[in-house]
Parts: structure tokens; sequence; C-alpha cells
């Protein structure tokens, strides 16, 4: 009798195999690289899948040929331990650029064992920066300053925010060219997305005209349950092409994969979560949403 596990693989194959058929064509391979555009993985609600898709994203888009920057926004540090970066033992993070007067993030660019694919780690120290910030001139725009110089050497720059709306948040939302909303496939999920949507729509009146919604991502599906499935219907109804096609399924190689400090796409490479974001970053090519 089969494990639970292997079950759960099984029908992943299957469904993978059924979505591979409508999948995105493989891009063609660029000829330069640069300037990036900037996309910010934002949900309010923590535990959504913003780490896992900012980190397996990256590391299918750098397969596909494109120069990644991951910024780690979250204190929590999770994006930097889930690509192998200890940033607890770092002289200098994010933090210390954000709030600097002549900041120069090279400094912190770290490689990751993924070809094309870098980090830029936060530690706790973030979080002492909205109350740094919160007297400085043009505080919204501090993110925006540090990463200016780099955005020549990369395609893409992946932003993991914190699960919240505050100075960050808005920092990484002023800074960036579109954004990209994880979305738990569970009703409660459900509430808070309104109240995000309105955030990006103030922060592009306000702050940042040429902000998008690149698109909602379904995370921790599970199809065999009814409640899942009515989440995925309401989602549509409510979202239309603003939700993206692929459906990330929930799996225990997600969790395997953190522990392991690697991308899926490297740790399983041949396992249907690993395939769902190869076929996410396709997606998101082909939408136009990175080059």
């Amino acid at each position: 009798m089969p494990t639970f596990e292997e079950a759960e693989e099984a029908e992943e194959s299957e469904e993978s195999e059924e979505a591979e058929e409508r999948a995105f064509a493989v891009p063609e391979p660029l000829v330069s690289h640069g300037p990036a555009r900037v996309v910010s993985m934002c949900n309010q609600k923590g535990g959504v899948g913003k780490t896992t898709t900012t980190i397996n994203l990256g590391a299918a888009l750098a397969e596909y040929g494109r120069r990644v920057l991951i910024v780690d926004f979250d204190p929590q540090g999770a994006a930097s331990a889930g690509l192998g970066i200890n940033a607890h033992e770092l002289e200098s993070t994010i933090y210390d650029h954000l709030v600097a007067a002549h900041p120069d993030v090279r400094t912190v660019i770290h490689p990751t064992t993924v070809p094309d694919l870098d980090i830029v780690p936060a530690n706790i120290d973030l979080s002492a920066a909205e109350v740094q910030l919160v007297n400085e001139v043009a505080r919204e725009q501090a993110l925006k300053r540090v990463l200016r110089p780099v955005l020549d050497d990369y395609d893409v720059v992946l932003v993991d925010c914190q699960p919240s709306l505050g100075l960050l948040t808005v920092n990484a939302l002023t800074a960036s060219h579109g954004v990209i909303i994880p979305l738990e496939t569970e009703f409660f999920a459900l509430r808070g997305v309104a109240l995000l949507v309105e955030t990006v729509e103030r922060v592009k009146d306000r702050l940042n005209a040429s902000l998008t919604i690149d698109g909602i991502l379904a995370t921790m599906v599970d199809t065999r349950t009814l409640h899942s499935r009515e989440v995925l219907e309401r989602l549509e109804e409510a979202f239309g092409e603003l939700l993206l096609d692929t459906r990330i399924r929930r799996t225990v190689k997600f969790p395997d994969a953190s522990v392991a400090s690697e991308p899926i796409t490297s740790y399983a490479p041949s396992h249907p979560g690993a395939k769902a974001y190869r076929r996410l970053a396709r997606e998101v090519i082909a939408r136009g949403d990175v080059a």
C-alpha cells in the first residue's frame, strides 16, 4: 500500500502532466541582460507561500537564463535561510543600507548555489527599519534608492515582503514595477486580499504610478477537498485574468527543500512542485511580467 506521500506525488504527477499540456513555451535566451523588473511578493497574511514562491520562482527564472536578485525584506530572514545564508552571522544586511546615508548594496549581495541567482539577505535588525525611517525625507523610497545602482545587472529583482502592510511593504511597493500576490486557497485568506489590493492602488496613486498587479497565485492547493475547489472558483470569479493559470499544490517536498536550504528545482528537480514553479516562470515571462 503506498504511503500518503507516494499517493500525493502520484496525484500531483497526473495533474502536472495535464498542466504540461497547457504549459507555456520555453522562453528564448536573452541576448543581453537588464534593466531589471522589480516584482514584490506581497500578502499581509503569513504562511501563504511568499518565501517559497520567491525562492523557487527565482530559481526557475535563473534556469531559463535570467539573472535574478532576491531581496529578503522580511526580518524573519526566511528567504536568506532558505538559500543557505546565515544572515544572523553577517556584519551587514539590507537593513544597514536601507538606513545608510550612502548605501552600496553590492557589498551585501551574496551568490547562491543556483547559477545566476543572488540574494540580499536580511535578519531581525530589519525590524528596526520602520522606526529608523519614520522621520526620514522620502522614507517610502528608501529601498528604491538602494536598488537603483544594481538594476542594470539583473533581469528580475524579487522582493520577499514581510506579512504586514507597514512602511517596509510600502517601500517594496514603491520600488516595484509589479506585485505577485501568493494566496492560500482557504476562505480566510480571501478576506484580506481586498485590503491588500486597496493598499497597492493607494501606493500607485500616491507614490508609484507604474505599479501593477502582475497576478494572484493560488498556493497550497488541494483539489481533493471541496473547500479548495470552491475557493479557486471564487478567485476566478473575483479576479479573472489576474489569477495566474499556474497552481501550486500543497506538498511535503517544499518544507523538505527549505530544511535542505535549496530551491525545490534543485532539491527535487523532477517533482511536480518543481515543474509547477518552472511553469510559473514561463507564465510570467509569457505574460510580459518579466523579460
